[in-house]
């Protein structure tokens, strides 16, 4: 007998609990599920970045020129034959399950992207980890809040805990996965949500950290304050800089990611022989980077996280570890910038898996490497070196890709685990988010979204109508009459039913429109033209239909457009079976509840 969450909640109540405690037992049980599975999902990562840092010259050419054209291969015949719904990349696909689908993600969604994103990264692609094992840790969640049998509310929680799981694993971050479910995936910040997601984020952490002995992905002590001195508040007007900079960049970034999706949407070939152009491409940029720099993996390739340790360590700046002067090293900065992010968009926009914050991360070491060595430059840097504002960068990166500053903020700080970094990081995030926001609307996540007509709320009150259908409202009874019954009819109908709006069928019993309270209070006006008019005359057929599967965001949206009181509801979009009307009052009613129980 398959086990319903009714079964653990009585359970509970006979120990004297409270009805949803066992949210906070099975958000344990995804977080500790989360350790081993991102153990699992990075080891053969972790593998292929070793034995590359092995491979003879010839090899490197080899895997230059071909990985990536396999590896997109690959990825495509993957996604044919693991047939998932695809939205975007794997983050976008989670955020379209929490808006759009009541918080169910099929497994086979995280299935094939753990596949896909091992194939993009472990070939080339230039994309990174963290987001696969959000997708991966919310079909988890997602399937086994479908097992129980919970409701909508209660699987998009357990959804949001395997994201954080995920991301607590993979950066050995517990507070940047509960503030990057919070702020980006679910935009709730319910106590009801944020508790179970807590639960699960420190259960994957304290767990990766019994498995990997305290190593996350690539990680900085206090030994780098050590080197790199005081983050002094003199600062202060480069910090916002640094943060205009990669508002800036961010925006780009945006913007060609887009432009790259565009194209590859309208390139002539079959869905799965996208991500092998974009490996052609990203290897004909190999390519150029090999003749000029010889048998050397291009950096733009992977994750990155080797680069970004480099980035991050004072030796990488010192004159007399570099055979060019700071000038050529700042234009190679400003040369593996615009790589870096060329080589993303084609990964990502050709339809390869990964995530966006290995790339933003890096791409914000590179601006603020670079902005350093620019101050060292001109002889404004008194204390230590660009490392410092590459780290900060990291932080305004990702604030502005993703409109999240404290989720930029948090990451990062959470590699040092020092206090004294974070007015530095929340000067520079918040700049950076503020001059993305201004220049465009949309983050690296959402653009995707409104491209498919979904409209990306902003907080906890969107996230209410978002997670609730019209079958969670109480209808009115839907009062039908025909198309050719007079006007005189309709009146005298109104005045039996005590109703204003009408549902209007045609001769064969399907639906054909409405007659609304306005139309039907117009009419009434002129009295003397009722016999002569039919009841076709004054149907509009111009409203929105609704199907019990709606949210209630798509419903609030069609009466804005519409401006009427009710919309008729058709049962799977049959025109002749009608379940009902929904209205403007029933509608606020039950969103001012929603925001009642999330209180």
């Amino acid at each position: 007998m398959p086990i319903h969450a009714r079964h653990i909640r009585r359970f509970g109540r006979r120990l004297g609990l409270k009805n949803e405690w066992y949210l906070f037992l099975v958000a344990a049980l995804i977080g500790l599920a989360m350790a081993l599975v991102a153990t699992a999902f990075l080891w053969p990562l972790e593998w292929i970045s070793q034995q590359e840092s092995e491979l003879s010259s010839e090899l490197i050419w080899m895997l230059v020129l071909i990985g990536p054209c396999v590896g997109g291969l690959l990825v495509g015949l993957v996604r044919r034959v693991i047939n998932a719904p695809y939205i975007g990349p794997g983050v976008t696909t989670a955020i379209y399950a929490v808006l759009r689908q009541r918080g169910r993600l099929r497994w086979r969604v995280g299935l094939q992207q753990w596949i896909c994103s091992t194939l993009t990264i472990g070939s080339g692609g230039s994309a990174g980890a963290e987001g696969p094992i959000v997708t991966i840790g919310s079909a988890i969640g997602s399937s086994i809040g479908r097992a129980l049998h919970l409701s909508s509310q209660n699987t998009t929680t357990l959804l949001g805990c395997g994201a954080a799981a995920g991301i607590a694993a993979v950066f050995n971050a517990p507070i940047a996965g509960v503030l990057f479910v919070m702020e980006i995936l679910l935009r709730d910040f319910s106590l009801r949500t944020f508790t179970p997601i807590v639960i699960a984020a420190v259960c994957a952490s304290a767990s990766t950290q019994g498995i990997l002995h305290d190593e996350a992905m690539f990680a900085i002590g206090p030994e780098f304050l050590l080197q790199e001195g005081e983050f002094r508040m003199s600062y202060i007007p480069v910090w916002a800089l640094l943060g205009l900079l990669c508002g800036l960049i961010g925006v780009v970034f945006i913007r060609t990611l887009a432009v790259s999706e565009n194209l590859m949407t309208k390139c002539p070939v079959p869905f799965w022989a996208r991500p092998a152009i974009g490996g052609l491409l990203l290897a004909l940029l190999g390519l150029g980077f090999l003749l000029l720099t010889g048998p050397t993996l291009p950096f733009f390739y992977g994750n990155g996280y080797p680069e970004i340790a480099s980035l991050l360590s004072p030796d990488r700046y010192l004159p007399e570890n570099s055979s060019s002067t700071i000038g050529w090293l700042l234009l190679a900065m400003i040369a593996m910038l615009g790589l870096k992010l060329v080589g993303t968009c084609i990964t990502i926009g050709s339809g390869g898996a990964g995530g966006m914050f290995a790339p933003s991360l890096m791409m914000g070491a590179l601006i603020g490497g670079a902005l350093g060595l620019s101050l060292e430059w001109m002889g404004l840097l008194e204390h230590g070196t660009p490392a410092r504002f590459a780290l900060v960068g990291m932080a305004a990166m990702v604030a502005s890709v993703t409109h999240a500053p404290l989720t930029g903020i948090l990451i990062v700080y959470e590699l040092t685990r020092q206090y004294e970094v974070v007015l530095p990081l929340m000067l520079a995030a918040v700049v950076a988010t503020v001059v993305s926001r201004w220049l465009c609307q949309d983050s690296i996540y959402s653009a995707r979204l409104r491209a498919a007509g979904i409209r990306f709320g902003g907080g906890g009150e969107m996230s209410a109508l978002c997670r609730l259908t019209v079958q969670d409202l109480l209808l009115d009874e839907a009062v039908t009459v025909p198309a050719k019954a007079s006007a005189d009819d309709l009146v005298q109908l109104a005045e039996d039913s005590n109703a204003s709006d009408f549902v209007v069928l045609d001769s064969h019993g399907q639906y054909l429109g409405m007659v609304t309270s306005q139309d039907l209070k117009a009419t009434l006006v002129f009295r003397e033209a009722l016999p002569l008019l039919q009841v076709s005359e004054l149907t509009r057929t111009d409203l929105g239909i609704l199907t019990p599967e709606d949210t209630l965001d798509t419903v609030l949206e069609k009466f804005a457009s519409t401006n009427v009181d009710a919309l008729p509801v058709l049962v799977d979009g049959d025109l002749s079976r009608i379940s009902g009307l929904v209205t403007r009052r029933r509608l606020m009613k039950r969103y001012q509840s929603a925001l009642d129980e999330d209180a």
